[in-house]
């Protein structure tokens, strides 16, 4: 068994969505997705597991070699609804994978983020203070 991927720009963020079973026989080809999406765009990407209906041990490690490599890139990786037989357990050296219920969630999250940046920057008519 294997995986389907598509990915999608929404509110500036790179969205992977994936469906299947990511394991061994799926790494290869997740692999490829994430190069193909390390290559296009910036900013955070969310790889989107709501139509996943599992992963192995080894789907597991191919989603925090996903996040190494998007970090090498300047980019993160965020999950939204991992599969419910359990959860990612990133080895040591992985960077941080902020987990999120659904994918509505970690967009929200990003709006909820993105407010507060603006809302910390300079006001109009005031000069930013260095």
């Amino acid at each position: 068994m294997t995986i389907e991927w598509r990915y999608t720009v929404e509110q500036n963020l790179g969205i992977l969505s994936v469906s299947g079973y990511l394991g061994l026989d799926a790494v290869r080809r997740f692999a490829g997705a994430v190069g193909w999406v390390v290559g296009r765009g910036t900013g955070p990407v969310i790889v989107d597991l709501t139509g996943l209906r599992g992963w192995s041990a080894e789907g597991q490690l191919a989603i925090t070699e996903a996040a190494r490599r998007l970090a090498e890139a300047g980019r993160s990786l965020e999950l939204a609804a991992i599969p419910a037989d359990g959860s990612l357990v990133p080895v040591g050296d992985c960077p941080p994978i902020p987990v999120h219920p659904d994918l509505s969630g970690a967009l929200a999250a990003h709006r909820t983020r993105a407010a507060a940046s603006a809302d910390s920057g300079p006001r109009p008519g005031h000069a930013a203070r260095r």
